[in-house]
C-alpha cells in the first residue's frame, strides 16, 4: 500500500472513485460539490492524500485550511491553524483492513509539519465505519445537530468530531 499526495492529473480517477465507491446512506456527495472540491484541489487550494495498492487507487482524503465549526476548535488555536476533512472514501474492496484511519493519520502528520494544530470532521451521526476511523486516529466526537440538507436517512444528524494535530 502506498499514500501519496494527490495531485491535479489524479482528478479524474479520484471522481470515479469518490462517486462509485462513496455513496450510501450515511455520504452526501452530490457531483456537482465533488467536482468542485476537486477543481480546488487541481488549483491547489484543497489538499489530498491517496491511497494506491497495486497501481489501483483505492482510498482518498481531501482537506484544506477551514474553520467551519469554530464553536468546537480549542480557544488556544487560532482558526488559520484550523483545517477540515472535507471527504474521505475507501473502496468497499479495502473496507474494514484500517485504511481509513491510516489515511486520517497521514493527514494529520501532513498537517501537524504544515504548522495546523487542529483538524475536525463532520460524518453522519449513525455512520458507524466512520466513527471507527476517527476514533483510531484519535478524534473525538464533540457534538451532534439536525441536519435535514445533508442528511436523509436514519436520525438526519450530523456529528462534528476533532482533534489536535
Amino acid at each position: 500500500m502506498q499514500i501519496r499526495p494527490a495531485v491535479a492529473a489524479d482528478v479524474a480517477a479520484l471522481q470515479q472513485l469518490i462517486l462509485r465507491e462513496g455513496p450510501n446512506d450515511w455520504n452526501y456527495l452530490p457531483p456537482d460539490a465533488v467536482a468542485e472540491t476537486l477543481q480546488q484541489l487541481a488549483a491547489g487550494r484543497v489538499q489530498g492524500l491517496l491511497a494506491e495498492q497495486q497501481g489501483k487507487l483505492v482510498g482518498i482524503m481531501l482537506f484544506a485550511c477551514a474553520d467551519p465549526y469554530p464553536q468546537y476548535r480549542p480557544a488556544d488555536i487560532a482558526p488559520p491553524q484550523a483545517a477540515f476533512l472535507i471527504e474521505a472514501v475507501v473502496s468497499r474492496a479495502c473496507a474494514g483492513q484500517g485504511l481509513g484511519s491510516r489515511l486520517l493519520l497521514a493527514v494529520c502528520a501532513a498537517l501537524r509539519t504544515q504548522g495546523y494544530g487542529w483538524l475536525c470532521a463532520d460524518r453522519h451521526q449513525q455512520n458507524a465505519g466512520s466513527a471507527g476511523m476517527m476514533r483510531k486516529a484519535g478524534f473525538a466526537e464533540l457534538g451532534s445537530y439536525l441536519d435535514t440538507e445533508r442528511r436523509w436517512s436514519g436520525s438526519r444528524q450530523t456529528s462534528v468530531c476533532g482533534r489536535r494535530l
